[in-house]
């Protein structure tokens, strides 16, 4: 790959990245600056990374990492690194988490970390659950990192200042043990370059991205379970199209082995799933995304491993949890 090709990857996976929902859509006001969750394949297994008030939903100290390889095959492609814990406090109405993230794209870095509050309301036949996350995330780009530029260049300087975005989040979440729903704000704030290396936080509800998801579990035998799900990533400030559009479905078999898969309609994407349930505590699970658009000419696809570990787990091999 020519320098000049590999300097055309690296921007238009910059625009991809800091476009709302890092769905693959370009803002179109270049000024505008919207931090926004990027998209995993995985989140079924980790609710806290689309709704806040997912956190304690799984009554234990529930702690997960994931390690994701975006568009596999593109010099300097997107990698993403996260954690999350969560749990309920003693009184099983308030719980706790922490959300972080790393991702790394061609000459650009950006971290985030988010704190999580969420209080549970004991329904007749479920939990409802409302959450709030604050936290920031930080954004650093090194054009110096970019070969081919002849120095000095206006448009690429030697090095781009940090930006810092403070944001805040929040969410609802109604489960039981066979169906679950959210609805989540993923951030409350957007941001504007006003020039000179500065933003200007800004607000407004047309600028705000709702993230829908539901799903239920289907018991045909007690070796053998359906789940299927969606999730919907709606902007306002759009009407043509949607940023997300995921419909999944999972098989369980015995509570151990769950294979599945999703189709993301947005961007024609494929996914596999396959989770093993390695005992009452520990679980493993990779998924592959594979590429059916337009993608498909310059991408192997994009690849996702995750691990959870929960401690003091109430959950069992005669209860498990699904959701």
């Amino acid at each position: 790959m020519t320098a000049m090709n590999r300097i055309t990857v690296i921007l238009s996976v910059f625009l991809l990245w800091t476009a709302p929902g890092s769905a693959g859509q370009a803002d179109t006001d270049p000024e505008r600056i919207k931090p926004g969750y990027p998209v995993y394949s995985q989140y079924l297994h980790d609710g806290l990374m689309i709704n806040p008030a997912y956190a304690g939903s799984r009554d234990a100290l529930s702690v997960l990492f994931s390690c994701r390889l975006q568009w596999m095959g593109i010099p300097d492609a997107p990698r993403i690194e996260s954690v999350s814990l969560h749990s309920p406090l003693k009184n099983d109405k308030v719980a706790l988490g922490l959300n972080a993230g790393l991702m790394q794209y061609g000459v650009t870095k950006s971290q985030n970390i988010y704190a999580v509050y969420a209080y549970h309301i004991r329904l007749k036949t479920g939990k409802i659950s409302l959450g709030l996350k604050a936290g920031t995330e930080l954004s650093n780009t090194d054009y110096r990192g970019i070969p081919g530029i002849t120095r000095p260049d206006p448009a690429f300087p030697e090095t781009d200042r940090s930006y810092v975005f403070p944001n805040a989040g929040a969410g609802v979440y109604y489960f039981t043990d066979k169906f679950f729903a959210g609805f989540a704000v993923p951030s409350f704030l957007y941001y504007r370059n006003t020039g000179n290396g500065r933003v200007q936080a800004s607000h407004s509800f047309s600028e705000y991205d709702f993230v829908i998801s539901a799903g239920a579990l289907l018991t045909l035998s007690p070796a053998f379970r359906i789940k299927p799900s969606l999730l919907i990533d709606y902007p306002l400030n759009k009407t043509d199209h949607l940023n997300q559009f995921d419909v999944n479905c999972n098989f369980i078999f015995s509570d151990l082995l769950w294979l599945g898969g999703s189709w993301r309609i947005t961007e024609q994407v494929a996914v596999g799933h396959l989770q093993i349930q390695i005992n009452p505590r520990l679980m493993a699970g990779l998924s592959y995304d594979y590429p059916a658009g337009k993608m498909n000419s310059y991408s192997r696809g994009s690849s996702e491993i995750i691990i959870r570990y929960e401690f003091g787990s109430r959950i069992s091999a005669a209860n498990p949890k699904y959701f």
